[in-house]
Parts: C-alpha cells; structure tokens; sequence
C-alpha cells in the first residue's frame, strides 16, 4: 500500500504540473504577459487577459485576477518572481496592484486598488470609481484572509497578520494586525507565526507546491 500510495502522489502531481503548463499556455494565447514558468493551479481570469503579468509566481486553486475598466499601457496586475499566492484570493484591479519578489500572500485575501463613491449624491454602484495604486513590496507576508485597501503600499520585509483591514501604508520591515491594520511594537510578545516554510505557503524552487498550504500570522 505505501508503494502505491506513492506511485498515486508521483501521477497526482504529474498531472498538476501538466495542468499547469496548459494554463500557461492558454493564458499566453488569451494576451496575458506569462514571463517564465508559472505554477498555476486552477485559477480565475475573468476578462482583460492583457492585462495580467506573471512572472516565474504561484498562484494556487481559486486565486482570481480582475483586471476591469479599459486597457491601459501597463499591466493593471503584474506579479514578480518567487511570489506565492494561497487558495481563495482576490486581486481586484482598476489601475495598478503590483505585487513585488518572493512575497508570500496567505489564502483568502482581497487586494485592490478602488472603491465606489460614498458621498450620499447617489447610490455606491452609480458613482465613478476611486482608483490608487496598490503595492506589496518584495518579501511581504499577508496573512490568511487579510484586506489590503486601495491606495495602500506593505513596505518590503513586512507582515500583516491574518484578518487585518489594512487601509494606510505599511513601512519596510513592520508588523501590523487589527481592524484596521496597526502598527506593533518590534519584538513583542504579541505576534505569531506559525507553521514551517512549506506550510506557510513559501514558494518552492520547481512551483511544484504542496496541495495544502496555510498562511497565518496572527495577532
């Protein structure tokens, strides 16, 4: 039994990584800018292919890109290399999210770069679009089911922890939880992380990922 248990995984992930190279390739045809190899599980991308930039990143089961409004001469979503991206998030772009190297985003998540209008004159869906650009600089770590608001910039080297609202930017190196994000004192008691860097969701070197990942700093 542990043989063909074995034999199983090797074909399981045989049969991802061909799925994956498929996707890559239906993307490239779609207009979208695939620089590399891209791990891709089964993700969304809705519409506005060209668009979207992947480069050498990871994007596992039910990751969604949308790219909305009309073309503009770059990418409204440009992921760099070494990036992975958890099961279930949302980048939602009118503009610019860019997500920089070797950032670890957690499942979950809702990134964008808008919101409606609120100013009473009508209702949310009538008003135009409020559009900033959105940036998570290299080495950033979103935990699961972060927001990330438009406008806002993670500094490299951060963390947010898992369930934050984050609606103002985040310097280099800094730790932030809560609703909305704050600020935590450096080496305190009060922030942490669990799990390996393969359960938290790290790249691996042949995007070959494991079929579970969890992604959690928490507060």
């Amino acid at each position: 039994m542990p043989f063909l248990a074995a034999v199983l995984t090797f074909a399981i992930r045989i049969a991802h990584g061909l799925s994956s190279r498929w996707r890559n390739f239906c993307l490239r045809c779609l207009g979208a800018d695939i620089r590399g190899y891209c791990w891709l599980r089964a993700i969304e991308v809705p519409r506005n292919h060209r668009q979207i930039r992947l480069e050498e990143c990871s994007l596992d089961r039910g990751v969604v890109l949308l790219a909305s409004g009309p073309d503009l001469p770059e990418p409204k979503i440009a992921i760099g290399p070494g990036t992975y991206v958890n099961r279930g998030t949302f980048i939602d772009a009118t503009e610019s999210v860019v997500i920089g190297r070797n950032v670890a985003i957690g499942p979950g998540c809702y990134i964008t770069d808008h919101d409606h209008g609120s100013d009473g004159s009508a209702a949310p869906l009538e008003l135009p679009m409020i559009s900033r650009m959105t940036r998570i600089e290299d080495q950033a770590w979103i935990g699961a089911h972060a927001v990330i608001l438009k406008g806002v910039t993670i500094g490299r080297g951060a963390v947010v922890a898992a369930g934050s609202v984050v609606t103002r930017s985040v310097p280099p190196g800094a730790r932030v939880a809560g609703v909305p994000a704050r600020e935590l004192p450096q080496g305190g008691s009060g922030f942490r992380v669990q799990g390996s860097a393969e359960e938290v969701g790290l790249p691996q070197p042949n995007h070959l990922s494991p079929e579970s990942r969890t992604l959690n700093p928490e507060p």
